[in-house]
């Protein structure tokens, strides 16, 4: 059975051969782990055999790229939406996002033409082999494009759009319906030439450690018509639609799946996503991808993971439905041992 094979099935809700595996190691894991027996020239997905494969088009402003500063610690560029990212040299962390272009209502009406749909847009020379390399492989292939809030807070900054959802609500809808509009174009362009998708990976960062960013109400108001849309157009070419959203969201959760939504991944552990009540309250109807927390695959314990593997996997595994990932990313404090031994782990107690 092959990873095509295995996570339809999966996403069917019912049982392949055993779980899926895929994940997201740091930048700095990679580096540790080649430095530990991970093959020079092999990168993890290809050593761990993951089993998506990620495809998608530039929804950016497209504006020009420059570097701002550069220290011996970090440097400062400003990407293709005018957004100014501090990343620092030493370290895998989230860029610091310290400036904007875009603020205001204004800049935003100024700017809003180059959210136009063009087919320069899509890497029709590299993706396009690639996506045929992947699926002639076997690996399940997704359109893949950060939506909604996530995507609009790295235009405008996070606490300029959480401020903008209750005093200009009209504005925020705009810009996410924008976004929407834009992702669903492309996708429809890729398709028509050529790319194979097995259905959408969406990434749409609503949570934080205690809770969503906003509430349930603001969520029905400004995103469920247009996740609605987008899950629409991708269950229309009959693909399913896969959700990451960091952070604690299991209170958004209902309305994601009335969104249509197939799946929802990462379910961190250190947020409060519990897997195993997750499946037991919306198993029969929505798929789940992680919640294996990346804190257990680093302890000097083994048994400590084992636990963790052990107990979550062969329930949320019943009747199909779950994905193997840690609960966000891999860490550099995990070493390639440790993490063989995941894989081991996972494998063992995720056949069926």
């Amino acid at each position: 059975m092959n990873s095509r094979e295995r996570i339809g099935l999966t996403l069917q809700h019912r049982e392949p051969d055993r779980v899926a595996i895929q994940d997201a190691p740091w930048e700095t894991t990679v580096v540790r782990w080649h430095k530990e027996g991970l093959p020079e020239n092999v990168e993890p997905e290809e050593y761990f055999h993951y089993e998506m494969a990620g495809f998608g088009a530039d929804t950016t402003f497209r504006l020009p790229e420059e570097t701002v500063e550069e220290t011996d610690e970090y440097i400062v560029q400003r990407n293709k939406n005018g957004a100014l990212l501090r990343n620092w040299k030493h370290a895998t962390s989230t860029p610091q996002m310290i400036g904007f272009t875009i603020t205001s209502r204004e800049d935003w009406e100024e700017h809003r033409p180059r959210m136009a749909m063009a087919r320069d847009r899509i890497d029709w020379e590299n993706d396009l082999t690639r996506n045929r390399k992947e699926h002639e492989a076997g690996r399940w292939c997704a359109y893949s494009a950060p939506i909604g809030y996530d995507r609009t807070q790295g235009i405008v900054g996070s606490v300029n759009l959480l401020m903008a959802m209750l005093d200009d609500p009209k504005w925020v809808f705009d810009m996410f319906e924008v976004g929407i509009d834009l992702n669903i174009a492309c996708a429809e362009e890729m398709m028509a030439g050529g790319f194979k998708f097995d259905g959408a990976f969406l990434y749409d960062d609503m949570g934080y450690r205690n809770a969503s960013l906003f509430s349930p109400q603001t969520y029905r108001s400004l995103l469920l018509p247009l996740h609605k849309r987008i899950c629409d157009f991708f269950h229309a070419a009959g693909l399913p639609v896969l959700l990451h959203s960091c952070g604690r969201v299991s209170e958004l959760v209902p309305q994601l799946i009335e969104a249509g939504f197939d799946g929802l991944q990462p379910l961190e552990s250190k947020a409060g996503m519990d897997l195993i009540q997750l499946k037991k309250d919306y198993g029969e109807t929505l798929c789940f991808m992680g919640g294996i927390d990346a804190r257990a695959m680093s302890n000097p314990d083994p048994s400590v993971i084992e636990q963790e593997i052990k107990t979550k996997i062969p329930f949320a595994m019943k009747g199909g439905g779950y994905i193997y990932h840690s609960d966000h990313s891999v860490p550099d404090d995990v070493s390639f041992e440790q993490y063989k031994h995941v894989i081991k782990v996972v494998l063992q107690y995720g056949t069926y």
